[in-house]
């Protein structure tokens, strides 16, 4: 069979994309030339429920179109399901570049235009406030999408490009969730305004000297390899003196930061506007970064009732969330009703293990031997570091094998796991001062390395993030009517 020689080009278009609109253009290209176009306007498919995605259509269509306020309401109510139909199996988005069954994009659509005309419009005995309960209901029901950025020190500049791809395209999920290096640019983002995330993007406008080299003096002592007191300053430039409730009041994201707790009887903290409100972000970030022998423990910073600054439970030290708790999922699971994860995973020891950047890859005889090794270095380790953490004698080496076993047990991965291809000159920055130049470098990596995840995350997250926005702009009218209905009882009250 003789390949179409504009397939090459297109791929290296892709390739060299600089903005998501080049690459979507040679990738629209390369799924026509490949025969995904037809693919995707081909309702029928084994790979979900189709059937039931175009009744739901066809009713949510028919009920606009008859003002049937009423059965749309009720349709939208308890018809509303994540993953209605197995609409988001990961198999409907590797087949084509952009995109997946229009069937699929076509009931998104409709689900939230629907939910926005019911939100916008004047309904007959559905006052502003019984809207409000009625899309907060919903959005309980039906859930919502995470960020959680891992750690990696310097390589973790490339969060910064997943962030901007996401936002780009009004798919930046509310909540944020990040461990060490992630926790500061959670922190980061989370004190920015949508307004302000361009600003936000620009290396210049940060302090980027994070590390200062103490030397091995100094970590024998236990006071770490690099200066604290550089990082510190660096995150207090670019966090502010935010608590997480002020971030949150500012923004509306919600931060939420993994710490590990120095001594042997404390569990892991999520810290968040819910679990610490009046604890200071960039403390939060400190603590979270700080990786056992390059920094050392941190004890959390607070506002009292005067906005004074005081230590938050002075007793307890905490250290890099990333050692115990890299992606608190379940945590957040439980906390903000998630119900879809997005992950930018930098860290170097976790990439190679991931399948595909942590997506199901077709198993094969090719591909076999790789996952099998995987798997048995998995397996071993973990068995290997759980008897050696109960049973050996130097309190030491227990404890590395406690933190080893941590690190191979835990889940590295989201519903969309989106990672670097890394190559030794990378390795450099790991424990370096990132110049503006290799942040933009890295920036463009994680755009490029999102771009391709746009269709799937778009599928889980735009009815989510249609619910969220249709529940602001009530709140807002609801806080109107209760002014004006304040003023009217004052002047009716007047003689």
């Amino acid at each position: 069979m003789i390949k179409d020689p504009r397939i090459s080009k297109f791929r290296k278009m892709l390739a060299d994309a600089q903005n998501y609109e080049q690459w979507k253009a040679a990738a629209l290209e390369l799924d026509f030339l490949e025969g995904n176009a037809e693919w995707k306007e081909d309702f029928a498919s084994d790979l979900y429920h189709y059937e039931l995605i175009y009744d739901r259509l066809s009713n949510l269509k028919h009920y606009r179109q008859q003002n049937d306020f009423e059965r749309l309401k009720r349709a939208l109510r308890e018809g509303l399901h994540h993953d209605l139909g197995n609409m988001g199996n990961p198999a409907l988005y590797t087949r084509s570049r952009v995109g997946t069954k229009h069937l699929i994009e076509e009931y998104i659509t409709q689900v939230c235009e629907s939910l926005d005309y019911l939100c916008d419009h004047p309904v007959p005995g559905f006052p502003v406030y019984d809207k409000l309960q009625f899309f907060r209901d919903t959005l309980t029901s039906y859930g919502r999408p995470t960020l959680l950025l891992s750690g990696g020190a310097g390589l973790g500049m490339f969060h910064f490009g997943v962030i901007k791809a996401l936002w780009e395209k009004g798919l930046l999920p509310q909540v944020i969730a990040g461990s060490s290096v992630g926790a500061i640019i959670a922190g980061i983002l989370g004190v920015h305004t949508d307004a302000e995330i361009p600003e936000m993007l620009v290396p210049e406008n940060h302090n980027l000297n994070a590390w200062k080299w103490r030397g091995l003096l100094s970590a024998i002592r236990g006071d770490g390899l690099m200066d604290q007191g550089t990082l510190k300053q660096c995150l207090r430039e670019n966090i502010g003196e935010y608590t997480f409730e002020e971030a949150y009041q500012r923004t509306g994201r919600s931060i939420n930061i993994s710490v590990s707790p120095v001594q042997a009887n404390q569990k892991a903290r999520l810290l968040s506007g819910y679990t610490s409100p009046y604890l200071l972000v960039w403390s939060a970030a400190l603590a979270s970064a700080a990786v056992p022998g390059v920094f050392p423990p941190v004890t959390l910073m607070k506002k009292d009732l005067n906005g004074a600054t005081l230590p938050y439970v002075p007793k307890l030290r905490f250290v890099d969330g990333s050692v115990v708790s890299d992606l608190p999922i379940d945590r957040l699971m439980h906390l903000y009703d998630v119900n879809f994860t997005i992950v930018s995973q930098t860290n170097p020891h976790v990439i190679p293990f991931l399948s595909d950047k942590g997506q199901d890859e077709k198993l094969s005889l090719m591909s076999l031997p790789g996952h099998l090794l995987k798997s048995e270095v998995l397996f071993h380790g973990q068995g290997v570091f759980d008897y050696l953490r109960k049973r050996v004698k130097p309190e030491l080496l227990r404890q590395v094998s406690g933190q080893l076993h941590t690190i191979m047990a835990q889940r590295y991965s989201g519903d969309v796991t989106i990672a670097p291809d890394y190559s030794l000159r990378h390795y450099r920055h790991v424990l370096s001062n990132p110049s503006p130049e290799y942040v933009r470098e890295m920036i463009l990596q994680g755009e490029r390395a999102t771009w391709p995840k746009i269709a799937m995350i778009r599928s889980h997250a735009r009815i989510s993030k249609t619910l969220e926005r249709c529940v602001r702009r009530l709140k807002q009218r609801n806080k109107r009517a209760v002014e004006l209905k304040l003023v009217s009882s004052a002047d009716s009250a007047r003689p």
